[in-house]
């Protein structure tokens, strides 16, 4: 059953905590609706539920709000990269948990992904800073991984993490895009997840597992 969201009245005495979560809120589904230039702090305020002075004390402007909610949206998808790698300690499971990450975040019902991967301000030097941060973070996050596991320098690791980087994001937008496709999110995380491994485990070990896979005479299973 549909839920019909229920538009704050004006005058609701909320902390600044609360209030600044609401207008963020707001001005989201503006954003993503409308994208940058097209979205109007009168609707993010009427859609608040509050008047422009109001919004105004919160984000002097336009382009305030937008990082506000842009550094929100990267922290998130972030944040999900880091506990993907943290979750498991075999590096199979540890690529699946991280496309799983990048197709959560696409998948998320309020489409903040947009900002960050299809934004119509990326020209803005501000905006730009936040986009390229999400891929080069993710990229070190997941280099790291690499550098520890394999025989490879960290110039290598690196170009092979912002790769494996690209592969998720890529191919989650690809697929969100495509709502009548027949793959559910589990499947498209398992097709990619299972191509990007294949070409990973590929890499000779290094460091304890390389002197693990000597002392025994073979390589781990995967």
């Amino acid at each position: 059953m549909t839920q019909i969201r229920e538009t704050p009245r004006r005058g609701t005495r909320l902390p600044r905590s609360a209030r600044r979560a609401q207008l963020l809120d707001a001005a989201l589904e503006v954003f993503v609706t409308n994208g940058y230039h097209s979205a109007a702090m009168d609707e993010i305020a009427e859609r608040a539920g509050v008047s422009k002075p109001v919004l105004y004390q919160h984000f002097p402007s336009k382009l305030e709000l937008y990082i506000a909610l842009l550094d929100t949206s990267c922290d998130d998808l972030l944040q999900g990269v880091r506990e993907a790698l943290d979750s498991v300690p075999a590096n199979k499971e540890r690529v699946t948990a991280t496309m799983a990450a990048f197709y959560d975040y696409v998948a998320g019902a309020k489409a903040a992904f947009r900002l960050v991967f299809e934004s119509d301000l990326t020209n803005d030097p501000h905006v730009r800073e936040r986009v390229d941060r999400v891929t080069n973070e993710s990229a070190a996050l997941v280099a790291e991984v690499i550098a520890e596991d394999t025989a490879l320098p960290a110039e290598a690791a690196k170009l092979l993490a912002v790769s494996l980087v690209g592969m998720a994001q890529v191919s989650a937008r690809y697929w969100v895009a495509h709502e009548d496709s027949s793959l559910d999110q589990e499947t498209a995380v398992a097709l990619v997840s299972g191509l990007a491994w294949r070409g990973i485990r590929g890499y000779p070990l290094g460091g304890e597992q390389a002197h693990g896979v000597r002392e025994h005479g073979r390589r781990a299973p995967s």
